[in-house]
């Protein structure tokens, strides 16, 4: 686990590491604050495109582990990038950062829903959001995606998965359990045909 982020090297194109827990503090409030139904699409938007801390591969690497650990992913993701950057401080500052704001709204809003869920407009509007959410992580899986041009395998484990889960209904830790070597398997062999050119 880094320490510090002085053993952090600045990468060339990326931004300086943030420098402070505040600072993490911040940026993942306001990531949190702008992932109304998911906050996952919009990690990668902060942390590699707008911060610049990350470049895609290692956000990807860390996004991989961050799904294959327990609890919600986007915590995880919180808690490995801070660690990575300025350790157990960095990783607390980020996880507080997630939840802060968000845990008033959604206390805030529990209260609003209890008193005027009943409404034919309240109900369409979070139906609404609950469609923008799922589209806003389409998006980032395929912004993801087509980031490795040339490599068309990511698709059959997306369309397995969503095949076997969203319409064969099939549960997702048994899709997770065949679609894993299937993935695996698709990577070793692209990166050893990759490696003979």
């Amino acid at each position: 686990m880094a320490s510090s982020n002085s053993s952090i090297p600045q990468v060339e194109g990326l931004a300086p590491p943030p420098q402070s827990a505040t600072e993490m503090f911040w940026a993942f409030s306001n990531l949190a604050l702008r992932g109304f139904g998911g906050v996952l699409p919009w990690a990668q938007r902060v942390i590699v495109e707008e911060k610049r801390w990350m470049n895609r591969d290692d956000f990807l690497e860390v996004l991989a582990f961050a799904q294959l650990l327990p609890g919600p992913n986007v915590c995880n993701l919180a808690l490995m990038i801070g660690d990575r950057f300025l350790g157990w401080r960095g990783a607390l500052a980020s996880f507080v950062g997630m939840f802060v704001f968000p845990a008033m709204i959604v206390a805030s809003m529990a209260l609003f829903y209890d008193k005027f869920a009943h409404f034919p407009l309240v109900r369409g509007a979070l139906q609404g959001m609950a469609c923008a959410a799922a589209a806003l992580i389409m998006s980032t899986g395929i912004k993801l995606g087509l980031s490795y041009r040339g490599r068309w395998l990511w698709l059959l484990p997306a369309l397995g998965g969503f095949v076997a889960i969203g319409i064969v209904r099939r549960p997702m830790l048994e899709t997770l359990l065949w679609l894993l070597p299937l993935s695996i398997g698709a990577a070793w062999w692209y990166a050893g045909k990759t490696a003979k050119k």
